[in-house]
């Protein structure tokens, strides 16, 4: 048996990379009356599983689009999606949700919380969308991103900072393969930026393939590699 990336206890050869998610040519373009803007321009990526990719480039380069589109949030215009070998992109909006609370945690910039629910609310509401209420204990996850006593409070007694703590959480609760996460240190305290960061290498030591969109210099040194976006296509 292969360990996944890892070497084979018999025969001691390493095992390839797998490849826990994938973009293979994605084109993705909106319009306004008469303008049409080209988001993305025929980009291709591939995140192994254990590795923390960082996407950097000016505003309007196409980062959170690039993003949008590995979640399932965002369907492309051309080009396909792989999660796990599973084709994401042009699936009905229902398989790409199972799809989406089964493997992917989202990190998104403006948090990813309900506002109706606690903080404990939260991770038990993904927990079960996700048909794995065991999966992670809600206590660990909590003292993992140091809230244990916010479990109770509701996101907008929260922190900046704490609610992108929460928003971690909530991201890592079904140990996903993939864990995608949009500007998430954007307006934290150095402190606050340093524990997510921590929280996110952990995530890519433990298996998952880690996909950042930050145009943070201390998110950037963190990367196991860096892709560099300009007009919606990969410069570097």
């Amino acid at each position: 048996m292969t360990t996944q990336g890892g070497t084979s206890p018999v025969t001691g050869v390493a095992a390839p990379p797998v490849v826990a998610v994938e973009a293979r040519s994605l084109y993705r373009f909106y319009r306004a009356g008469d303008e049409e803007t080209l988001a993305l321009q025929g980009v291709s990526l591939a995140v192994d599983a254990g590795e923390l990719v960082v996407v950097v480039g000016p505003s309007g380069s196409g980062k959170s689009t690039l993003l949008s589109c590995l979640a399932g949030l965002d369907d492309p215009d051309g080009g396909t999606v792989l999660v796990e070998g599973r084709r994401m992109s042009h699936q009905p909006e229902p398989v790409r949700a199972r799809m989406r609370a089964r493997r992917i945690g989202l990190l998104a910039q403006s948090a990813n919380l309900f506002e109706h629910l606690t903080v404990d609310g939260n991770l038990a509401f993904v927990q079960t969308m996700a048909a794995s209420p065991g999966r992670a204990s809600r206590r660990d996850l909590l003292g993992l991103v140091g809230l244990d006593e916010r479990a109770r409070a509701y996101p907008g007694e929260l922190s900046g900072g704490e609610a992108v703590r929460a928003g971690m959480a909530v991201a890592l609760a079904n140990d996903p393969a993939v864990v995608l996460a949009d500007e998430p240190t954007g307006e934290l305290d150095s402190g606050t930026e340093a524990h997510i960061l921590e929280l996110l290498v952990t995530a890519a030591r433990r298996g998952a393939a880690v996909v950042v969109a930050s145009h943070s210099p201390a998110v950037a040194a963190i990367a196991d590699r860096l892709v560099r976006l300009h007009d919606g296509r990969v410069v570097a």
